[in-house]
């Protein structure tokens, strides 16, 4: 495959991301969800995957609270690759790369609400092995955690909640 190029989001690229998310989902909820999330004042990470000129992946990274702890956790939800690229390797660059940039900003862990059979090769374990459990209703082998600072996860539990924005989903 060509050189993909990743890197933060540039803001004439938002209708173009809106388009890669709207490709790759059944509808429109996580397109609208990613410009409802840049506009509502939460922090966030957005890269986007770049194959010659056309964005062709693209990864948000919002932060999240963790009950009865001020650990600061990021969540990675949406993740999306358009349909002719998934299964070529842009959404597993998107995810390290989003990784190394969760570290370097000072994340000690990330949680994601996804895939069990995909997220586990990138370190992401059941939360439940924490304590930790996700603040909607879903199966703990699809809430997973990873720690990006070793032991940050030590002795903290509680419910994890998104920002209200999820909720609309």
């Amino acid at each position: 495959m060509r050189d993909i190029i990743i890197r933060k989001e540039k803001l004439k690229e938002l209708q173009q991301i809106w388009e890669v998310n709207s490709a790759a989902f059944e509808t429109n909820a996580e397109a609208d969800l990613v410009n409802r999330l840049r506009n509502c004042g939460v922090d966030f990470l957005s890269l986007i995957a770049k194959l010659d000129e056309e964005i062709v992946g693209h990864i948000l990274f919002t932060e999240v609270t963790l009950e009865n702890s001020d650990l600061k956790i990021i969540g990675l939800a949406p993740m999306a690759v358009k349909p002719k690229y998934q299964n070529s390797g842009i959404g597993s660059v998107l995810v390290k790369q989003g990784l190394k940039e969760c570290i370097a900003n000072g994340y000690k862990a990330v949680i994601v609400l996804g895939h069990p059979n995909y997220y586990p090769k990138f370190g992401f374990v059941p939360s439940i092995k924490f304590g930790i459990k996700s603040g909607y209703d879903v199966p703990d082998e699809v809430f997973m955690i990873k720690e990006l600072v070793e032991n940050s996860l030590d002795g903290v539990n509680g419910i994890v909640k998104y920002h209200e924005e999820f909720d609309k989903l």
